[in-house]
């Protein structure tokens, strides 16, 4: 019976998100099947998990940092650090493509957000790079690829998230997040400046800043640059946790906009309505996952599958590739979150058994989810991009295969070469 019911549970967990039930959902509707059929579970548990899942301290950072990404975009934040981007970038091939990459890496820090990232770059970049030249399908492509870097670059959310579930030190993740998503943003640099001279699009200007110039650009960005630095020094030092310097990051921002005169009440209004949107999203998702993790605990589904594992497969090599293959195929039907909520606790203690570092692990399945938000058929970073630009969904998908490639070469080299997940880690630690 119980082998048959979570069968019929995870059919109805599906095909509830091919109809685009919204996720939370979906999790909730699959999983009160398994309290309504099996009467020997007390629906009361039901409604404690759904409820305790949102309880955990370290969620608390969460709308912290989804505050301080929305107060950063009415602070005046955004415009300087586009400018100080177009510096560093202006005389590289494909200038204003070089940008949207850097931006994306900058604001990464203080976003956290990748959809809130593509949203802003699409807004304002792509119309600018279709007047420079740029098609709309590259244009698209570079905005929701470069957006990738958020969630790797610290304070992303999917690192507090993994971390609360797998019980990993979120400021160790931080620190691994920001060595990939530095290493991320070099190699899509790179493929930009190939793509670019291949079809002839121009940098920005040809000829060298003056002093003043770079000056002009460069100072009023160093202030918000500065906010990632203080949260993970903070962080490392052992003078705040997570949740402490997200709220500290906050009264900066707030400082910052006042300084800037850009941030009024009315702009405060919307980014505290932005934050309770979007953390109330992320939090549904949660309690909603943390009931369905509870079922598969009661059923030792974890369990099974890990002895299945260990004794299939005896090369932790092996075991990495076929994780990876089945977190992007998973990635592309299953919001980033909600597969990490429900798989972590499946696959983390399986790694764990075939001696994976827990670093080099969380940032591979990290990098997974930020593939799958990319790919078709349900890749929430290409739809967002591509409502906002309104570029054709098979334009976009033509456009982006050499970054798909380019995307799983890094995938596999973090998989295979830990030092690129574990050694600043190991550097700071």
């Amino acid at each position: 019976m119980s082998a048959s019911l979570i069968l019929i549970i995870f059919i109805v967990l599906l095909v509830l998100m091919f109809l685009k039930v919204p996720v939370f959902i979906s999790i909730l509707g699959a999983s009160l099947l398994y309290f309504f059929f099996n009467h020997g579970v007390s629906p009361v548990i039901f409604a404690q998990k759904a409820i305790s899942g949102t309880e955990g301290i370290s969620l608390l950072a969460i709308p912290f940092f989804v505050f301080l990404g929305a107060l950063m975009n009415y602070s005046g934040v955004s415009g300087r650090i586009y400018d100080f981007a177009g510096t560093l970038t202006g005389r590289m091939r494909g200038g204003l493509a070089q940008v949207n990459v850097l931006v994306s890496t900058l604001m990464g820090g203080l976003s956290g957000s990748n959809l809130a990232d593509a949203a802003m770059d699409a807004k304002m970049l792509v119309p600018q790079m279709e007047r420079k030249g740029f098609s709309k399908a590259f244009s698209s492509v570079v905005t929701a690829a470069s957006a990738m870097i958020t969630p790797l670059i610290p304070p992303g959310i999917a690192m507090i998230i993994y971390g609360s579930i797998a019980n990993v030190s979120i400021g160790r993740l931080f620190v691994s997040g920001i060595g990939v998503g530095l290493f991320l943003c070099l190699a899509l640099m790179i493929l930009v400046a190939v793509l670019s001279r291949l079809r002839d699009y121009k940098p920005i200007r040809t000829t060298r800043l003056t002093g003043r110039e770079i000056l002009r650009t460069t100072k009023p960005a160093i202030l918000p640059l500065c906010i990632p630095l203080i949260i993970i020094g903070a962080i490392r030092a052992g003078i705040v946790t997570p949740t402490e310097a997200g709220s500290a990051a906050v009264v900066l921002a707030i400082l910052l906009g006042i300084y800037y005169k850009e941030l009024n009440w009315e702009n405060f209004k919307k980014a505290a309505c932005e934050t309770v949107t979007s953390t109330s999203s992320i939090l549904l998702i949660i309690s909603a996952a943390t009931v369905f993790s509870w079922v598969l605990t009661k059923e030792r589904i974890p369990q099974q599958i890990a002895d299945w594992l260990l004794l299939s497969i005896h090369n932790k090599y092996l075991f990495l590739l076929i994780v990876n293959i089945f977190l992007i195929i998973v990635g592309m039907f299953v919001e980033g979150n909600a597969s990490m909520i429900i798989l972590v606790p499946l696959l983390a203690p399986i790694a764990a058994k075939f001696g994976i570092n827990e670093i080099h692990f969380a940032m591979m399945f990290i990098f997974n989810g930020a593939i799958g938000a990319l790919s078709p058929p349900m890749g929430t970073l290409m739809f967002v991009t591509c409502g906002i630009t309104k570029c054709p969904t098979k334009d976009f998908i033509k456009e982006a295969v050499p970054f798909y490639i380019l995307l799983v070469v890094i995938l596999l080299m973090l998989t295979y070469i830990p030092f690129l997940t574990t050694g600043l880690v190991d550097l700071v630690y």
